[in-house]
């Protein structure tokens, strides 16, 4: 199959084959185009299956609906988390939390259990960031959500008078101070990301009395890797959380004989 994700920036796309994924890409999630031609050339590399199925999560509907439209039209076929199937995990979330909680942060939890089998934090920074926690049994118990990293530089510079508009670049290795204003705003960002995430998982261990592994997904990752905290990168946690969800759906039909 091809497991898709669509983003609110970016959507990754990527080939299911086994317990393999191939080919994996990223689209800007306005660029039907590119993402249909996408699936249509994973879908050749396919083996034994030129017109593999397409399972796609989404948080942004629109996109989601206009990238659906591209790809049928390729003659592929789409099925959709939240419209055909349920992510299928357990979680103790109340019933608001049940209700709106973002398909995204559900799949990342899912991939990042079948990699580790353990405790994790799961950290992906995308538009916005999104902090949670999966137990050491898969239950997904929730965490924080905070601007990302361009949403908070947009919102310097859209909310003051003086502040640029910049693009986020990580800071030169040893760069303890910002010398000029956008120097300043970028060190500031990566110190709010930094810091957010140390907190929040240093939260979730003491709750959970034991340190859970750091796990970190997202366009933005790079902000990330100096700090040392977090242990394992994986750019494709939500397309192999796709892929394992999609097992786990399979497999209870099957012992319902469906």
């Amino acid at each position: 199959m091809i497991a898709l994700s669509v983003g609110n920036t970016r959507t990754r796309i990527g080939l299911c084959r086994g317990e393999e994924l191939h080919g994996s890409s990223v689209h800007g999630s306005s660029d039907t185009g590119a993402i249909a031609a996408a699936a249509v050339a994973l879908g050749e590399r396919s083996e034994g299956d030129h017109n593999p199925l397409v399972v796609m999560s989404s948080v942004h509907r629109a996109a989601a609906d206009a990238i659906e439209k591209a790809v049928v039209a390729e003659g592929l076929e789409v099925r959709r988390f939240g419209r055909d199937m349920v992510v299928p995990i357990t979680h103790a979330l109340d019933d608001d939390g049940a209700r709106t909680v973002g398909q995204d942060r559900l799949l990342c939890a899912i991939g990042a259990f079948s990699l580790t089998g353990q405790a994790s934090v799961v950290v992906d920074l995308g538009t916005a960031m999104t902090v949670d926690f999966v137990d050491g049994a898969g239950v997904f118990h929730g965490g924080a959500i905070a601007p990302g990293l361009g949403m908070m530089l947009r919102s310097l510079h859209e909310y003051t008078d003086a502040l640029p508009k910049i693009d986020y670049k990580v800071p030169e290795e040893g760069a303890h101070f910002g010398k000029n204003t956008p120097d300043a705003m970028r060190l500031g960002v990566t110190a709010m990301v930094n810091g957010a995430v140390r907190w929040l998982a240093e939260r979730y261990a003491l709750h959970y009395e034991a340190y859970p592994r750091i796990i970190a997904t997202g366009g933005d990752i790079g902000v990330l890797e100096a700090d040392g905290l977090v242990e394992t990168f994986v750019p494709d946690l939500q397309l192999i959380g796709i892929r394992r969800a999609c097992e786990l759906i399979l497999a209870a039909e099957s012992d319902h004989g469906t």
